[in-house]
């Protein structure tokens, strides 16, 4: 899109032959508005100014940038099986348990680690409750699952970590009391009760991350790892397996480097060879479209050293 902004008048210069050829001034004329011109139209402005060229400046206005919510990069869940959780919490949980059976043990696309549907009697109403939960290794259908205080340490069974000794491998933890399942879901994953306090009633955790956190000791947690581990040690090898692997999750393959694209596309784009030309850091407060590279780099560079996990402070 193309808008005058300004018009101005200037002596003739002679113009250089370009692969565009000269321009005309009657040409330029033919786009400006009458009411730019003087009521008797081209002999008038001939007239006045003599023998002079009409310059007009046209300054291009770009389209707006792709940002914000946009059904391209949308999650692609139409085949997917439903949302992982823990059982809503009630009376039951709170004060001894509920038995379920694992009925079937399903592929969810998209996601690495299995999922478990277990089916448990309703506690109000004649009819059965069926959840999709995280399925950890070993169970097996037709496994009962026991979840509340009062279950038993076992693999799969859903217990408040208060009730879980220290050195417990657990999974799908909650974040906050009642809000069924936050931590150590993907395949593989899994964290460790390092401690309790009982006195502030909170435990600490090491996630799969490597990193620590202290959560209420009411959250609860499934015992075990999630199954479908070591997914990531077999190489993909070929594009296509890329493709059918990020198909189901959402539009994020393949990823075209910015230094190979072209300035209007990218802020790394352009130049006679790929290279950034700027620096790679960016401010966190940078508009959208500018904040691409290291975002808010607290420190940039190789890791050098061992990671200092602190597992034998604690």
């Amino acid at each position: 899109m193309e808008v005058c902004t300004h018009l101005s008048f200037s002596r003739p210069r002679p113009f250089k032959q370009s692969n565009h050829g000269k321009i005309r001034t009657e040409s330029l004329l033919s786009l400006v508005p009458k009411s730019f011109l003087q009521p008797n139209g081209l002999s008038s402005v001939n007239e006045q100014y003599g023998n002079h060229s009409l310059i007009l400046q046209y300054e291009y206005i770009h389209n707006a940038q792709r940002k914000g919510k946009s059904p391209v990069f949308k999650a692609h869940t139409r085949t997917r099986k439903g949302a992982v959780k823990l059982r809503s919490i009630d009376y039951a949980e709170r004060r001894g348990y509920v038995r379920g059976v694992v009925k079937e043990i399903l592929h969810d696309p998209g996601r690495g680690a299995p999922v478990a549907k277990i089916q448990f009697l309703n506690a109000y109403r004649f009819k059965r409750d069926t959840e999709l939960m995280v399925a950890t290794e070993g169970m097996y259908t037709g496994q009962f699952i026991y979840c509340g205080k009062k279950a038993t340490l076992n693999c799969g069974n859903v217990l408040p970590l208060k009730q879980v000794p220290e050195g417990t491998i657990v999974c799908n933890i909650e974040a906050k009391v009642g809000d069924r399942g936050a931590f150590a879901r993907g395949s593989g994953c899994f964290a460790v009760v390092i401690s309790h306090d009982e006195d502030k009633g909170t435990t600490r955790l090491r996630l799969p991350s490597g990193g620590k956190k202290t959560v209420s000791s009411n959250v609860r947690a499934q015992i075990g790892v999630v199954a479908g581990g070591g997914r990531t040690d077999k190489p993909l090898l070929k594009a296509g397996r890329a493709y059918h692997k990020y198909a189901v999750k959402r539009n994020c393959w393949p990823k075209i480097r910015g230094v190979a694209k072209n300035p209007v596309e990218h802020p790394f784009g352009g130049g006679n060879h790929q290279h950034i030309g700027r620096p790679s850091t960016v401010s966190k407060e940078a508009p959208a479209g500018r904040k691409v590279g290291l975002i808010g780099a607290r420190r940039t560079g190789r890791l050098r050293g061992v990671k200092k996990l602190g597992q034998d402070k604690d």
